[in-house]
Parts: structure tokens; sequence; C-alpha cells
């Protein structure tokens, strides 16, 4: 383990400790959409404390659901529910800390139970008996609740089709009533191919492609524009911010799992991470 991550479970571990439990009475927790970088956003000490004063911000969820772009699966399912749900190290070539990383959750077995009870009637939901947390989920949770003392579900994407995300959102949506934290976890911009050397060096110097499809992104958002967002393909930047679009359909997710997808939603982190956008949002 890093210095640095070290010194951020040291400061936020008791922080977390004290955080409320969700109540009925605290109303319906936001859906988020974040962008979760890869493991060395547990070197990033500014990042993981933005993403820990998120985590602050609301009560303790009763427990977590959380569609990643590392997981790509029709029909839908949901990862092992057992307690110590492993982790997925589903990345190559950093530092092996990295692979040595534990993240041990409470059982999810009542939230699977709830995501299967709200699906449409002959739509079934495959439950894996070993499939862990990938790092889409298990590396932004780890900054957020570095305790790992809320049950985690990761939910697959079925599709890439935007519509059907926000319907599955939609159908989703009746459990942030009960104290569920809903987080589509991917990245706003995600040209991997296409940066450059100094950005994998760690200059994180956006280039333009980056820059104009966040700027059309936020633009988009703060409207509610929920047509235009979903017509992505020809938003400025492409298709350099998104030779492929795993890292943003999570955002559909998110938007119709809003209580009303019509109203903007709120940034509660920008900036960038090698040259990436790390806009993340919050929808009431």
């Amino acid at each position: 383990m890093s210095d640095v991550l070290q010194q951020h479970l040291d400061r936020a571990r008791p922080l977390s400790a004290d955080l409320p439990d969700w109540d009925p009475a605290d109303g319906p927790l936001p859906a988020l959409y974040l962008g979760h970088g890869a493991p060395p956003l547990l070197d990033d000490a500014a990042w993981m404390g933005e993403l820990l004063d998120w985590s602050l911000s609301m009560p303790r969820p009763r427990a977590i659901l959380i569609v990643s772009a590392h997981w790509e699966s029709a029909p839908l399912a949901v990862s092992a529910t057992a307690p110590a749900t492993p982790l997925v190290y589903d990345f190559g070539g950093f530092a092996e800390r990295f692979y040595r990383i534990q993240y041990p959750t409470p059982d999810a077995t009542t939230l699977a139970d709830e995501v299967a009870a709200l699906l449409p009637d002959g739509q079934s939901l495959h439950r894996h008996t070993s499939r862990g947390l990938d790092h889409g989920a298990w590396v932004p949770l780890l900054a957020m609740y570095p305790l790992g003392d809320v049950p985690v579900l990761q939910l697959s994407l079925p599709t890439s089709h935007p519509e059907s995300l926000m319907a599955l959102g939609a159908r989703l949506r009746h459990l942030r009533d009960s104290g569920v934290l809903i987080i589509g976890s991917g990245f706003l911009t995600h040209g991997l191919p296409f940066l450059t050397p100094a950005n994998w060096a760690g200059q994180h110097s956006p280039a333009g492609w980056s820059r104009d499809f966040d700027a059309w992104a936020h633009e988009a958002l703060e409207r509610a524009d929920l047509d235009e967002l979903m017509a992505y393909d020809r938003a400025p930047g492409m298709p350099y911010a998104h030779p492929t679009v795993e890292h943003l359909s999570p955002l559909f997710v998110t938007l119709g799992a809003a209580s009303d997808p019509d109203l903007p939603t709120q940034t509660v982190i920008d900036g960038w991470f090698m040259g990436l956008s790390k806009r993340s949002i919050q929808a009431a």
C-alpha cells in the first residue's frame, strides 16, 4: 500500500465511522455518476479527498448498487453476494501493491433480491456465485467508504443503448427510497488510444477532443437535455473521446434512476486525470 493511500485511509476511516446511517426521514439517496480512474486514483490524494467528501455529504447508505464500465454482460447479472466478495484485478502493468488491496464488504443478498423483484415479468437476473467487484467498483468505493461496512452489489451493463439503460435506471429508482445508493461508474472522456506520452507520464493537460466533449456534456447535463446526451455520437470530440462507449454508458443508468431526469444534475467533481475528464455528477 502506498503512503498516499495509507494517509487517506487513516484520515477517512474515523470520518466515515461517524457518518449517520440512512433513515427514511432523510428521503431518497441521490444517484451518482463518477469517474473511477484506474488503480493510480489511489495514489491521487486530492481525488480521493474529493470522493471522500462526496460520501460524507450523505448519510451512510443501507447498500450500494454500482454499474461499472468494466462489466458488459447480457442477460442482466449481478456479482456474488456472499460476505467478503472477492475483487477482480482487471488491469495490467501496474505496481504489484495494487493487486494486494482487499476490500471485504458485507452480505448483499437482500439487495440482489430487491433488484430481481424490480425487473419486468419474464426477465431473469443471473446471480454469479464467484464474480467479484471489478476496479470500476472497488477503486472509487475504497476512497469513498474506506471501512467496507456497506453491502455492495455490482450490476452488469446489458447493453450500450441509452434508452434501454435509462429504462433500467428507472426500474431501479425505487431502491433509492429505501437507502440504496445507485452509482454509475465510468469516465466522461476515455480516449486512451489518443493520449500523448506526456499524459501517460502523469501530465494532465487535456487534448482538444477531451475538453470539447466535456464542455458539451456539461452544458447538456445542466440543461437536462436527454435527447442531446443520447445523441453522443455526434458530439464534439467524438469519436476520440469515446472510441468505445462503455465508460459513458453508466451515465444513462444514473440519469434513468433520477427522481426527475428532466431536471439538471449537479457537478460534484471536475478537472482532469491524464487529460481525461473527471467530471462526476449527482442526480436528485
